[in-house]
């Protein structure tokens, strides 16, 4: 089994939300690519079993500026029988747009015929040790239900 994790992040903190999955993923024996947003190619989402983004919000809502093109192609491409997931950071300072890139990018991979793997996970700023939990969790739905689909 094998997962793509593509992340954006300017402070770090999705970088982290992201390498804690990939670790989650590892440590259950899935092989992981691991890339930045704005090196990344949609088409090459389908060259795996579990697919996962790791966006950050900032301001009062937005994508992040790196990852726009990465955004609107994916609504183009077919991700049939993909598991995806997303997890990404925010900060609860900006109340309704806490981490409103997670559900945007879920519909986002909703036009591609892939499979939500697990819910969205919003982490406030950088992970705690919750959040490391909560994050293991996620990855263990995304294997569940890439395990499921095969």
């Amino acid at each position: 089994m094998n997962a793509h994790v593509v992340y954006a992040t300017i402070t770090g903190n999705n970088e982290d939300v992201a390498d804690i999955i990939i670790t989650a993923l590892k440590a259950a024996h899935v092989t992981v690519k691991k890339t930045e947003i704005s090196q990344t190619e949609v088409e090459e989402l389908a060259e795996s079993d579990i697919a996962v983004v790791v966006p950050y919000t900032y301001d009062n809502g937005s994508l992040p500026d790196e990852g726009l093109d990465f955004f609107e192609e994916l609504a183009d491409v077919d991700l049939d029988n993909v598991i995806y997931g997303i997890a990404g950071s925010g900060d609860t300072y900006y109340l309704d747009d806490f981490c409103v890139a997670v559900p945007k990018f879920e519909a986002q991979f909703a036009k591609t015929h892939a499979i939500k793997g697990a819910e969205g996970v919003k982490i406030n700023l950088r992970p705690d040790e919750k959040d490391t939990l909560t994050l293991n969790a996620f990855a263990q739905q995304l294997i569940k239900a890439a395990q499921a689909r095969s």
